[in-house]
């Protein structure tokens, strides 16, 4: 693989950049490049080591050349007229020709980027050499010379091996026969510039922060999450040990055939980068079981997974690849599975895809085993919460297209990941241009406002591998003045629209370098065990709990009709008058409707009473009878008479009027009838009274209330004084057995108002 060629041999130059030696120090052991070589020497008198690529060849095939010439035209470095050196033609954007697999188009695009990194020392050997005076090749080549160049000058000017049933490519042919005729010159120049600024190697010229990222890169361990739609941790773990794997407890244990599981995600391995092999020999590669992924990129998936609630989507927004999207979908869908729920749906917007990329996506995600995953063709930009396919969506992962500056090897990242390669010549130059990383954050700040916008939205994963605060810390707080700003503007409470920053997700257990957990940004710095990358959660504020006073929560009540306007104070709306009105009018109705129909029949009663009461001895039982009923209904009204101060007044009135008319045989009915007929109505509703609780209302029906009348016998006593009366004479010893004596309420007693005293006659 060229990327273990070309970087295997830097690192073990780039050491020796910190000590400075002059020219005649130089030891040909350590760079068998001449240093001093005359321009007409022989360079392959020298007899270096040979390196050999991936393919076990020094050299390329003619089309991972071709491919290496066009990434290096699209990305190259222009300067001005007056600055220029090598001129590369005009033409760029130009479209990338077919490799036969992934692994010529990584080697093709490693070619590129390290002739990016020595553009200009490679434009200095060309110049100073004679070559691009003198050779007669069209501007539009030199982009295939330079990258044939960097290689030639890596092989040590040695010349290319060749098999047999390679294609040949006449314009790669034709570049590699200028450069071999001239490889002396070309040789001798190199050793002149080295040895103008005192360069231990041609690593050395590059700076500190590509040379860093280049060393860096050099170490960084394989990271592999397990796919738990087709596998398990269990079942990973005993393949990988009966296979002669052993785990050890951390990343700076690995050594030799040794893994270990990751401090933050629990479904991530580690393992020593020169492993590769070795794990597709288990065939959990193979089998999608093992899926070797950067951590970065898998930190994002578990985070939406530790946020997602029991019921709801996910929705994947910005630069990924099919294997995030796959990872994302198992783990929300091992989440639910667990716990007998259906699988939360996956969506994912690749507006920005090709219908190959399209495709891409979605044959990786079938062959991971997920089914939970809908792609959406439209722009998020053009998505809102009204979009009935995103109703149950929860969550948002949010993985914008980023500087990648926080990436040791952003050639893999971005083949990987699907990033951006305009980014290659930036990353070569250790820096991004200030008008690049101002429109990376102008698209960064677009998206997460956009999707702090969703209603129903409880959470926003955002995550980026960025190291620039443009990108990171500064995108959210923004993000989060502006929310919360717009919620206020428009008059809504603050709290319900509003989003905050939640406590890191990952923390590192006794492990000194881990953040703190009240920190609210996760943040990895690159080093020689991982990349670097930023991840923040935003979770929205929960609704406040209002509580309300008592009388807000009656009025509440009474305007719904349900306490009938109990405990109101305040002035009833015209739609209100008008409902209470038709429910006193009814409630009115009940109550007088049976008082009327008792004054018709006590009328009628009367008229009977009035021709018939001329005798009263000879109707003294009819009498009895009606009067014993009557005596029943002054018991009920008593009971009744509790409930009105008016009603109580008029029984006690009648009773008092009728003790003293009790020596009359004739009562005069219609004149208590009269006054006991209730009182219409107020004009205006009383103030009810407030009441615990709603219990049944029964109408009550006013019975007329009529006293029983004293009979005396028919014949005295013989009489023993002048008054008439036997001086032991015992009223009661006189008393109708039919008639009774009604009884006080409270202690059982005879009612004072209807005692009878006797009067003397005279």
């Amino acid at each position: 693989m060229v990327k273990n060629k070309n970087i295997g041999g830097r690192a073990n130059r780039s050491s020796t950049c910190k000590t400075k030696k002059s020219g005649s120090q130089i030891e040909s052991s350590k760079d068998p490049t001449p240093v001093d070589d005359p321009a007409g020497s022989d360079a392959a008198s020298v007899s270096p080591e040979p390196q050999t690529t991936g393919q076990g060849q020094l050299g390329f095939p003619d089309r991972i050349y071709l491919l290496a010439s066009v990434i290096f035209q699209n990305n190259h470095l222009e300067k001005s007229a007056a600055q220029r050196l090598v001129n590369y033609g005009n033409e760029r954007g130009l479209s990338l020709p077919k490799v036969k697999d992934e692994e010529m188009q990584r080697a093709a695009f490693e070619l590129a980027f390290n002739t990016l990194k020595y553009q200009e020392l490679l434009e200095d050997i060309m110049i100073d050499s004679g070559f691009y005076l003198t050779q007669p090749l069209p501007d539009d080549q030199m982009s295939l010379v330079g990258v044939m160049l960097y290689d030639f000058q890596d092989r040590k000017f040695l010349p290319r091996e060749r098999q047999g049933d390679e294609e040949i490519i006449r314009e790669v042919r034709d570049a590699e026969n200028h450069l071999l005729r001239f490889k002396t010159k070309l040789a001798a120049s190199l050793a002149r510039c080295r040895i103008k600024h005192d360069l231990l190697s041609i690593e050395c010229i590059l700076p500190e922060s590509v040379k860093t990222m280049q060393e860096r890169s050099i170490s960084l361990p394989l990271y592999a999450w397990i796919n738990m739609l087709k596998s398990s941790l269990d079942e990973v773990l005993s393949v990988l040990k009966s296979a002669g794997f052993s785990q050890v407890k951390s990343i700076g244990q690995l050594e030799g055939q040794t893994f270990c599981q990751d401090p933050h995600c629990g479904d991530i391995l580690v393992f020593p980068a020169q492993l590769k092999a070795q794990l597709y020999s288990t065939k959990l590669l193979s089998d999608h079981k093992l899926i070797i992924q950067d951590k970065s990129c898998s930190l994002g998936p578990n985070a939406v997974c530790s946020l997602l609630p029991e019921e709801g989507g996910v929705l994947m927004v910005g630069c990924f690849s099919g294997l995030t999207v796959s990872h994302t979908a198992s783990l929300i869908a091992e989440k639910h599975k667990a716990k007998g729920n259906n699988q939360p749906t996956l969506y994912v917007c690749v507006s920005d895809r090709t219908d190959a990329q399209r495709e891409e996506l979605q044959q990786a995600v079938t062959a991971m085993g997920c089914k939970n995953v809908k792609l959406i063709p439209e722009d998020f930009q053009s998505l809102d919460g009204s979009d009935k396919r995103l109703q149950k969506v929860h969550v948002i992962l949010l993985t914008p297209k980023c500087s990648v500056s926080a990436v040791s090897n952003p050639v893999e990242f971005i083949l990987q990941e699907n990033g951006d390669t305009d980014l290659l010549q930036d990353l070569s130059k250790g820096s991004i241009a200030q008008s690049k990383l101002e429109a990376l954050v102008a698209q960064q700040r677009k998206d997460i406002d956009h999707a702090l916008k969703f209603p129903k939205v409880l959470a926003v994963v955002y995550s980026t591998c960025s190291s620039y605060p443009e990108e990171n810390a500064e995108v959210v707080s923004r993000a989060l003045e502006q929310a919360n700003a717009h919620s206020e503007q428009e008059g809504e409470q603050p709290k319900q629209a509003s989003f905050r920053l939640s406590p890191s997700p990952f923390s590192i257990p006794d492990h000194a370098e881990g953040p703190e957990e009240t920190d609210p940004f996760f943040m990895l710095e690159p080093s020689e065990e991982s990349n670097g990358c930023f991840l923040a959660v935003l979770n929205r504020e929960p609704e406040p709990v209002v509580k309300e006073a008592p009388h807000e929560v009656l009025d509440r009540a009474n305007a719904k009709g349900i306490l009938d306007r109990i405990g109101s104070n305040h002035q009833l709306t015209r739609k209100d008058q008008h409902g209470h009105t038709i429910r006193m009018t009814k409630t009115t109705h009940a109550r007088t409707s049976q008082p009327n129909l008792s004054v018709s029949i006590q009328s009628k009663n009367q008229e009977t009473k009035g021709s018939n009461s001329t005798t009263l001895c000879g109707h003294h039982e009819f009498t009895n009878r009606r009067q014993s009923t009557q005596g029943k209904a002054k018991a009920v009204r008593l009971r009744a008479s509790k409930n009105t101060e008016s009603s109580s007044f008029s029984s006690s009135k009648l009773e008092n009027s009728t003790s003293k008319k009790s020596i009359t045989p004739v009562f005069n009915v219609t004149t208590s009838t009269t006054t006991l007929t209730p009182a219409p109505p107020p004009s205006t509703p009383l103030t009810p009274v407030v009441r615990p609780r709603r219990v049944p209302q029964e109408v009550l029906k006013p019975v007329v209330l009529v006293l029983p009348p004293v009979h005396f016998p028919s014949f005295f006593p013989p009489q023993n004084n002048r008054t008439g009366f036997t001086p032991s004479f015992n009223y009661n010893k006189w008393r109708s057995p039919t008639q009774t004596v009604p009884l006080s309420r409270s202690s059982g007693s005879l009612s004072k108002d209807a005692m009878v005293k006797p009067r003397p006659l005279f």
